[in-house]
């Protein structure tokens, strides 16, 4: 996948110099909070993010780069297992969301999934806005501690049932070229089988499943919220 093939609101694509995800010191204010946005891959995240209007952090950014040595396998093969959590850096991917709660922006990473690499980086601006949205398919895997940072507006797991996903899943990698075609059936196929299994744990973890509609409401009641609880308005 090329970072152009995700919608990039919120996205400044230059490099910068700040310090790299090092966690903002918590005696900053908070001055906006996130909204974190989980759900199988293929279930629409990204579109619904774009849909809302809010700035976005893409967490799928925060990957692991191919050549990390603590790359998960699939079990019984030699196929990186890009759906477990050990793939993703949580501890980057939370600092980033903190930075942005208490300053507004943030250094990314810029990571190509075909590549299955850091291409360079850019940075996150979200303004004054109150509410931001963070998605990717690990968003329930810092639900607690967004929580405990105080940082947290809401959580949500979105769900399409598992043909619908499977199917929207296969022909978006297979026309942004994101792995081999071999590898993307062998990836669908257990993750259709699995779905129900991933939501389950994604709530568990303390997201709201729904679909996309009712996901839209509650972001639209999100950032009223916001709005009120910092004393902006809404946009003309």
């Amino acid at each position: 996948m090329t970072r152009a093939s995700k919608p990039d609101h919120g996205v400044v694509r230059r490099p910068v110099d700040a310090p790299h995800w090092c966690p903002v010191s918590s005696q900053s204010p908070i001055s906006a909070r996130v909204v974190l946005l989980c759900g199988p891959s293929g279930s629409g995240k990204s579109l619904l993010a774009a849909r809302s209007g809010l700035p976005v952090l893409r967490l799928d950014d925060f990957y692991k780069e191919g050549d990390d040595p603590t790359l998960p396998l699939v079990a019984g093969s030699s196929d990186i297992d890009w759906d477990h959590p050990g793939s993703w850096d949580a501890l980057a991917a939370l600092a980033a969301i903190d930075r942005l709660c208490r300053t507004g922006r943030t250094p990314v990473p810029l990571y190509d999934i075909s590549l299955s690499a850091r291409t360079g980086e850019g940075s996150v601006d979200i303004g004054t806005a109150p509410l931001f949205i963070a998605e990717g398919i690990f968003a329930a895997e810092i639900v607690t501690r967004c929580r405990e940072l105080g940082v947290l507006a809401d959580a949500l797991c979105l769900s399409r049932g598992p043909a619908t996903t499977f199917r929207r899943r296969f022909l978006r990698d297979l026309k942004e070229g994101r792995k081999s075609v071999p590898f993307l059936l062998r990836r669908g196929w257990r993750l259709m089988r699995q779905e129900r299994s991933i939501i389950a744990r994604q709530t568990a973890l303390g997201a709201y499943a729904c679909d996309r509609d009712e996901a839209l409401e509650r972001l639209a009641a999100a950032a009223v919220d916001g709005r009120a609880a910092t004393g902006t308005t809404a946009p003309a």
